[in-house]
């Protein structure tokens, strides 16, 4: 951490610094059940975010990301166009996904839990992500990188996904329960 005293000693001075997600070296997944007994995963390919980092008190910093929902990528094309339709993330309606912190709890170096807002189909819920501090390296073009995974779960219904069918031996074919996980690389703004 960064600090630097001026005019006495007990005086701090916060260093914040900007850091824009590179959106060619990040990723936003999911994993939800399929028939009660498989995991199907998913991926968003485009989405954007920025980290406003208080190297003096990390629990000072906060963190924003917004995913485009027409993104979605499955690998099945006729399932992705199922979760773009109003069934799932109505993205005629709810072209973006938004996430804002509230709140940073520090648990050591490298371990955080953030808790923030996370609006989709307009429905805003408070989610919790435990992170992890990858590291920083200074990159061929003299730019600072810094790498961060965030994990979490989420209840679509929460969000107003209620779609679903009930199989005739019992169950249902989509699960409520989403783990989600955010691989990011965020690049210092100079």
């Amino acid at each position: 951490m960064l600090t630097t005293s001026e005019g006495t000693a007990n005086e701090k001075k916060t260093r914040t610094s900007t850091w824009e997600l590179d959106p060619a070296h990040s990723s936003a997944e999911f994993a939800v059940k399929h028939l009660m007994v498989s995991t199907v995963t998913g991926r968003f390919k485009k989405l954007a975010g920025r980290i406003f980092l208080d190297e003096t008190n990390p629990g000072n910093s906060r963190a924003e990301a917004e995913i485009d929902t027409a993104s979605v990528d499955t690998g099945i094309a006729d399932r992705d166009t199922h979760l773009r339709s109003a069934d799932f993330f109505d993205v005629a309606n709810h072209a973006t996904m938004t996430f804002r912190s509230r709140r940073i709890e520090v648990e050591s170096d490298d371990r955080a839990r953030l808790f923030g807002d996370l609006t989709i189909r307009g429905v805003t819920r408070p989610v919790t992500l435990d992170v992890t501090y990858d590291g920083e390296i200074k990159d061929p073009w003299g730019n600072r990188r810094r790498g961060f995974t965030a994990d979490g779960v989420l209840y679509r219904k929460d969000f107003g996904m209620t779609w679903n069918q009930i199989l005739d031996a019992g169950g249902v074919l989509v699960g409520d329960k989403i783990k989600i996980t955010l691989n990011v690389e965020a690049v210092e703004k100079r």
